[in-house]
């Protein structure tokens, strides 16, 4: 993608999602101010989507599939000064470059998330929307009460659209290759180090793909349980079984 005077770096992890980086791309490309990069970091897809990423001027870096492995991969690349996360499936306001740079100028934040509203194409998840919203402050307050009061810990999830800034994230080595799942809390965590975790009054849109598949009550059920146990210090990698991919 063509720079910009813009800092932030958006690293967009894939892996077959043909149906979907069409039309976030395309959101992108409305951003103003734009985006100074937008890499597409490949696991080695097997549909139209590095084409398509390709035919939008995007930055393509191929890796090894996982979540963790290919963000990482992609803030290697990336070369603005702020790294933002987004997933294939999630679109954001096309003044979202100035809340992150706006947002990280306050040096006690060391990190930023949006709201998240999950929607489809007949409806908008409201129930399941205030969940995760509520969960951002909920999680942390049960889990880690002393991080909670005492470093403005809260939790941000993948398609919250997570930003921090590079040197904060490689100061704290990155997302963990490891996790399979629950790598952005995990990053929340080790962020702490440097600043609060800071929740942006602004709403991004992701798919409700994962929970038209499931249902609502499996969806919040797996929700639940994967949140209360890796709080609770079980594996992610065992945590993982119960979320499968879904496309």
């Amino acid at each position: 993608m063509v720079s910009s005077s813009s800092n932030v770096s958006i690293v967009i992890p894939t892996l077959n999602e043909a149906t979907c980086i069409d039309r976030t791309l395309r959101h992108l490309a409305w951003l103003n101010p734009p985006a100074k990069e937008i890499i597409v970091v490949d696991g080695g897809s097997h549909d139209d989507t590095v084409a398509i990423a390709e035919a939008a001027n995007a930055t393509i870096v191929h890796s090894a599939a996982g979540r963790s492995i290919q963000m990482n991969q992609g803030a290697a690349a990336a070369t603005g000064e702020i790294l933002c996360f987004l997933h294939a499936d999630t679109l954001i306001p096309d003044d979202a470059i100035t809340v992150m740079e706006t947002t990280l100028k306050t040096p006690t934040i060391a990190c930023g998330g949006f709201i998240s509203l999950m929607a489809g194409r007949d409806q908008t998840r409201w129930g399941i929307s205030l969940h995760n919203y509520l969960k951002t402050y909920y999680a942390p307050l049960i889990f880690r009460p002393h991080l909670f009061f005492g470093k403005g810990l809260r939790l941000l999830f993948g398609d919250q659209v997570m930003f921090c800034r590079r040197t904060d994230f490689w100061n704290c080595q990155g997302f963990d290759p490891a996790l399979p799942i629950m790598e952005e809390a995990d990053l929340c965590l080790k962020l702490t180090r440097y600043g609060r975790i800071y929740l942006v009054n602004r709403v991004v849109q992701s798919s409700d793909r994962r929970v038209a598949t499931w249902g609502v009550l499996k969806a919040n059920v797996v929700y639940l349980l994967i949140g209360f146990l890796w709080g609770m210090g079980v594996s992610a990698t065992y945590l993982k079984r119960f979320y499968e991919e879904i496309r």
